[in-house]
């Protein structure tokens, strides 16, 4: 990727060139004639500008559309997937201003043909000029750093690694709390060398050396897998589309790229591709939008029972497990009362807590409808492993070691588990079901799991009517 002041040239430069030759493309005669003979679009089509009304249009345009792309000139690593999505964003941001000013302002019009011309061209080959400016030089060899906090596990390992090394990020409690038998030498700057390696700076600093080094690889030597430096060195990488390596130790504990497993192995930090990521996602947005709405009579009749039943509060919220480990809380219509909370899994059946109008909630799944705000919000997604209470999931990780797998995609409201009626008692079952998911996860995939739970849902909802009881 370049850097500094040529990436930021570049790509100021390419939008505003890219810019003015789609206005001049939109305004060819060519073009012109193809839009006369669309059936909307041909009602508007006027004579093309010429001189300095070309000029002037052309000025107009590129100076919005330049300003708009203004987060972008950041020279920061970015996925694919990223990189697309943020500049079409900015592209219907910059049409979307040159419609209002037109509305608002005559004098500096953007004639509705022109507008309506130049935005698929926008839209297509300015993400593709972004991806590839953000492309490394084809002679370039890949970068790696070492992040850990074991000392002697990142001698072992930079000797397993054939790529460049520029050094190692490890925190600095490490050589002066817990002496190693790798030798290690403090430097004059405050660092410490490594097996010939330079210390670049603590945990703290991943994301910035990630940017100000151009890393292409990050090789994990962690002694333990933890939520907070382990996979917070994992989300750093997923957010910079940075490969991630790690001992096959704790492969176990990851979902690898492969089943090759030597003794170092990818970690499959994106397992989703980039087409079935943004149709998830507008998916997710679609289905928790219209619930919402389609619900809110339905959601105000629950609110009013709770509160009828037993005057308490009408949502609960608790912390649950996010991808790689972060936390957001999620929100559920309150079925049980609030004392004598327990991490221990208890069905149903057992718990004593459940209130009236709570059991039948959760007999018909209505508890879950405020979860459609965390999947709205971006927290949580339609279709993914079942999102966990965190002081619940201390407890199920240390019955299955290979339980922190789930978190390598977006926990969901249905789920491969949910639907074949796994629950958390059994989480040897329910990782089962998670895993499968995870290999077999595809967008088709999520709209049979959701036809599947709505089904599941409706059958619930009947058998409740009915007075019969539901497995």
């Amino acid at each position: 990727m370049l850097s500094g002041w040529q990436y930021r040239l570049r790509s100021v430069g390419g939008v505003a060139v890219i810019t003015a030759l789609a206005v001049a493309v939109a305004n060819s005669t060519v073009v012109h004639t193809l839009l006369t003979r669309l059936p909307v679009v041909g009602r508007l089509a006027a004579d093309a500008p010429m001189g300095a009304e070309l000029v002037f249009e052309m000025a107009t345009t590129v100076v919005i559309v330049t300003a708009a792309f203004l987060p972008l000139y950041k020279p920061r690593p970015r996925r694919i997937l990223d990189t697309v999505a943020l500049t079409q964003k900015r592209v219907m941001v910059a049409v979307l201003t040159l419609a209002a000013i037109g509305y608002f302002d005559y004098t500096y019009r953007l004639p509705r043909t022109t507008l309506i011309a130049i935005t698929p061209l926008l839209l297509v080959i300015l993400p593709a000029w972004f991806v590839w400016i953000r492309r490394r030089p084809s002679g370039d060899a890949e970068r790696a750093v070492i992040v850990g906090d074991d000392p002697a596990e990142i001698e072992r390992l930079a000797n397993d690694i054939e790529m460049p090394l520029l050094g190692y990020l490890c925190p600095t409690s490490v050589f002066l709390t817990e002496p190693k038998s790798t030798p290690v030498t403090a430097v004059a700057d405050g660092g410490f060398t490594l097996g010939g390696l330079d210390r670049l700076g603590g945990l703290s600093r991943i994301e910035d050396v990630l940017v100000e080094c151009d890393i292409d690889t990050v090789v994990l030597a962690f002694e333990h897998t933890d939520r907070a430096e382990f996979f917070g060195a994992l989300d750093a990488c997923y957010e910079h589309g940075v490969d991630a390596l790690v001992h096959r130790d704790h492969a176990d504990r990851v979902l690898t790229a492969d089943d090759d497993v030597g003794t170092l192995t990818n970690v499959d930090v994106e397992p989703w591709d980039i087409q079935d990521h943004m149709l998830k996602r507008g998916f997710d947005l679609v289905f928790a939008a219209v619930g919402l709405v389609m619900l809110s009579p339905v959601i105000g009749a629950i609110a009013v029972a709770i509160k009828l039943d037993d005057g308490g509060s009408i949502l609960y919220s608790q912390e649950r497990t996010a991808v790689f480990g972060e936390t957001f809380e999620v929100f559920k219509f309150r079925s049980m009362v609030p004392e004598g909370e327990s991490v221990e899994p208890v069905d149903d059946e057992s718990n004593d807590r459940i209130t009236r109008v709570g059991g039948l909630l959760r007999q018909t799944h209505l508890d879950e409808i405020p979860q459609l705000w965390s999947i709205l919000v971006g927290n949580m997604s339609v279709v993914g492993p079942r999102a966990v209470w965190t002081e619940e999931e201390s407890l199920l990780e240390a019955q299955e070691r290979s339980w922190r797998k789930r978190w390598f995609v977006k926990p969901g409201l249905t789920g491969l588990a949910q639907v074949n009626g796994a629950k958390s008692t059994d989480p040897e079952e329910k990782l089962r079901y998670d895993l499968q998911y995870v290999k077999q996860q595809s967008f088709t995939y999520d709209l049979k799991l959701v036809v599947r739970q709505i089904w599941k849902v409706g059958l619930d909802v009947v058998a409740t009517i009915r007075g019969t009881p539901t497995e």
